[in-house]
C-alpha cells in the first residue's frame, strides 16, 4: 500500500471497457491518485499491454494483468465497473485486502448487494448507481419534490435512455431516482413501482413509480424525473455527454474512502449529501 499523504494507488478493473479506459484516464489526470494495476479477464487479448497505451494516454508503466489479488495487496483502492458477480468477487478481495473499493456496476440482485455489504464489514466500499455529481444532486432534488408534491395530487414517471450496448434495464440510475422518490413518499420502492406497460392495463395507479426505458445509439445517459400533476408538469432532468464524469466521479470516491473506516457509503456521503 501506499503511504499516508502519498499518492493513492488504485486498481482499475474492467480495464479494456470503455469505462475502464476512461478510469484509466481520469486516475492518470487526477491529483493524488495514480494507477496501480490494470485487471482484465483471462485469455483478454489484451494481457501484458500497457494500460496507458490501451487508453491512450501513452506509456504509464503498468501491464494489464488478469490476477487481481497481487495487485490488490499492492493498492489503496480499486475501481470498478464491470459486472455483478465479478463485483461480488472484487469486494470479497477487497475486504481480504482491506482497501477501498468503488462499485459503479449496475444490475445487481438483492443477493449480490448483500454479499457487497457483507464484505464492507472490511473492505470501504462506495457504492452507487451512478457516480456523477449532477445525478446524485438530482435524486436530492427527487426525493425532495416528492416529498413535497403528495401522491393525490402528481404522479411520479422516472424516463431514462441509453446506448444500444446498456444490459440491464431500468438502468442503476433510474432506479437510484425510484428509490429517492419513494423516500421522499415514505413507501418501499418495491412493489409500488412499474416496470412494463403492455395492453389494456386500466387506469394508472395512485402513488406508483412508473419507468419508462429507452434504448439506441451512442446515448451516454439520460434520465428525467417527472411528476404529473392536473394542469401542470415538473421535469427534472440530467444528460450525461461524456462518461468521463462517471470516471472522476469514481476516482473522488476513492479519495474520498481512503481515510474512512469499513462500511458501506454510497455517492451521497462522498458528496456531504446524505
Amino acid at each position: 500500500m501506499s503511504e499516508a499523504g502519498s499518492e493513492m494507488g488504485l486498481v482499475v478493473v474492467g480495464v479494456a471497457g470503455r469505462m475502464g479506459q476512461a478510469l484509466i484516464r481520469a486516475v492518470a489526470a487526477m491529483p493524488g491518485a495514480r494507477v496501480a494495476g490494470a485487471i482484465e479477464r483471462a485469455g483478454s487479448a489484451h494481457i501484458g499491454k500497457d494500460a496507458g497505451e490501451l487508453a491512450g494516454i501513452g506509456h504509464i508503466g503498468v501491464a494489464i494483468g488478469d490476477d487481481p489479488l497481487p495487485a490488490f495487496a499492492k493498492a489503496d483502492g480499486v475501481l470498478d465497473f464491470t459486472t455483478p458477480a465479478a463485483s461480488v468477487e472484487f469486494a470479497g478481495y477487497a475486504a481480504q485486502a482491506r482497501i477501498v473499493h468503488v462499485v459503479g456496476t449496475t444490475g445487481c440482485t438483492a443477493g449480490d448487494d448483500a454479499r457487497i455489504a457483507a464484505a464492507a464489514r472490511h473492505a470501504t466500499i462506495v457504492k452507487s448507481g451512478n457516480m456523477s455529481l449532477g445525478v446524485n444532486l438530482l435524486a436530492v432534488l427527487a426525493e425532495q419534490a416528492a416529498r413535497a408534491l403528495g401522491p393525490d395530487d402528481f404522479d411520479i414517471e422516472i424516463l431514462e435512455m441509453h446506448h444500444r450496448h446498456k444490459v440491464d434495464a431500468p438502468s442503476g440510475t433510474a432506479l437510484l431516482l425510484g428509490e429517492a422518490a419513494a423516500v421522499g413518499r415514505g413507501i418501499a420502492l418495491s412493489g409500488n413501482d412499474v416496470r412494463v406497460r403492455d395492453g389494456h392495463t386500466g387506469v394508472r395507479r395512485a402513488g406508483s413509480i412508473g419507468f419508462a426505458t429507452l434504448r439506441g445509439g451512442s446515448v451516454v445517459g439520460e434520465h428525467s424525473v417527472m411528476l404529473a400533476g392536473t394542469g401542470e408538469r415538473i421535469t427534472l432532468t440530467h444528460q450525461a455527454e461524456d462518461r468521463a464524469i462517471f470516471a472522476r466521479g469514481a476516482v473522488k470516491a476513492a479519495l474520498w474512502a481512503r481515510d474512512r473506516k469499513p462500511g458501506l457509503y454510497s455517492m451521497r456521503d462522498v458528496l456531504g449529501l446524505a
